[in-house]
């Protein structure tokens, strides 16, 4: 299966859409300060969210953007360290139209950041990619996958005031499970001296979606081999308490709806 095939989306995934928005959960965390003016529909397209190849899977719609943002849990933040790329998994959240993400104030890129106030920053790009469905084509050249994805190109800052980080880490823990920031301790000084959060601004972002089924040649039509889609879906098993939880704590609402 190439990975140059028939739409697969690439290393670092061109984000996309369909014309119909994906359903999602609703953003999560406290409120980032209210922005001038309210934001339009779309992200204005640039070269680096134009992507080269199925340009009519790429969209620009904001809505569509952030579902795909909020069904995921893990984003990848790629960015360059010593000359060499360096791409990390780590966990995010947003707030509007702020993705904070998640580090340790060890980290290196996170350090990189600076200081949150007269620091440049560091330049990023920011993935996010769903898997919705396994493409089984005739021929090999045309397998495929059925995708949502977002890329965030942009330039990462260290969160430093004190409300914004309350807020940053809130939305971190509630991104994951929503309604859990209020049923834990928050972090203590001692807890936040560890850890580094930093600011990426949805600016420059597109989003790229796949969905149908194969795109066989009419030549492979006739041919004996099983054609179609195997969707590919996610699920939540029973919670399972802790071995030192006390019998008399009931399981939270939040956590018996998902």
């Amino acid at each position: 299966m190439s990975a140059t095939a028939e739409g697969l989306p690439p290393t670092a995934p061109e984000p996309t859409p369909t014309d119909a928005p994906v359903p999602g959960p609703t953003p999560t965390g406290a409120s980032a300060p209210a922005p001038e003016a309210t934001p339009s529909a779309a992200y204005t397209p640039t070269v680096r969210t134009v992507p080269t190849r199925s340009r009519e899977r790429a969209s620009y719609d904001r809505q569509l953007v952030h579902s795909i943002l909020d069904d995921a849990y893990v984003c990848h933040l790629g960015f360059v360290r010593d000359g060499v790329p360096v791409v990390l998994p780590t966990l995010f959240g947003r707030v509007g139209e702020r993705l904070y993400v998640h580090g340790s104030t060890g980290s290196r890129p996170l350090r990189a950041t600076g200081d949150g106030t007269k620091a440049p920053g560091l330049p990023v790009c920011l993935t996010v990619t769903h898997v919705d469905g396994l493409v089984l084509a005739r021929s090999a050249f045309h397998h495929s996958l059925n995708y949502r994805s977002v890329v965030v190109h942009g330039t990462a800052h260290r969160v430093t005031d004190p409300e914004e980080l309350r807020i940053a880490l809130d939305a971190l823990v509630d991104h994951v499970v929503p309604g859990r920031s209020a049923d834990s301790r928050p972090a203590n000084a001692k807890e936040l001296a560890a850890t580094a959060v930093i600011r990426l601004d949805l600016d420059e972002v597109s989003a790229k979606v796949r969905t149908g089924g194969p795109n066989d040649d009419p030549e492979d039509l006739a041919l004996p081999h099983w054609s179609g889609v195997v969707p590919v879906r996610g699920g939540y098993g029973a919670p399972v308490p802790a071995d030192d939880l006390d019998p008399s704590v009931a399981l939270p609402g939040y956590l018996a709806a998902l």
